[in-house]
């Protein structure tokens, strides 16, 4: 389980790195990005695996940690939120989802299309909706915990 973890976290921490390179995200911010996503993943995996979610709440979550985890970056290195979210956001995009539902569609299985349209959209909604309530937190509350962050990573060194 721990192994299986381990994997998850490092292959969406690449994923993310690369898609941050792609990006042109500065090389500085590569770290970050590929720690925000990597979490995000782990967390919606947890969810899903464990606490045996659906893969909607698991998406919506995920994506308000990382929308979370995004703005408090931002504060603390001083830059964008979304140069943390728009690379950190990527393990959770449903990527395969829209590939199966054209490939679906291509064949002329309208079925198996829809079954996975239904899915990628809901998939999509979440990760929209995650976004737009996090982004509804004050900034003012956003830096008060950034700064609870850095004092507490201040006493550790």
């Amino acid at each position: 389980m721990t192994v299986n973890a381990l994997f998850q976290f490092a292959a969406s921490f690449f994923g993310t790195i690369a898609f941050s390179v792609i990006f042109f995200v500065p090389r500085e911010h590569y770290l970050g990005c590929g720690i925000i996503g990597g979490l995000g993943w782990l967390f919606y995996w947890w969810m899903t695996t464990f606490l045996e979610l659906s893969y909607l709440p698991g998406t919506f979550f995920a994506a308000a940690l990382v929308v979370v985890l995004s703005r408090i970056c931002g504060v603390m290195f001083k830059c964008p939120a979304t140069i943390f979210l728009s690379s950190g956001i990527f393990p959770l995009v449903p990527g395969v989802g829209i590939y199966r539902t054209v490939y679906y569609m291509i064949i002329g299985e309208m079925d198996q299309s829809s079954v996975y349209g239904r899915r990628t959209i809901g998939t999509a909604i979440a990760i929209v909706l995650g976004i737009i309530f996090v982004f509804e937190i004050p900034q003012q509350g956003i830096a008060r915990i950034a700064r609870l962050a850095e004092k507490g990573r201040r006493k550790k060194q």
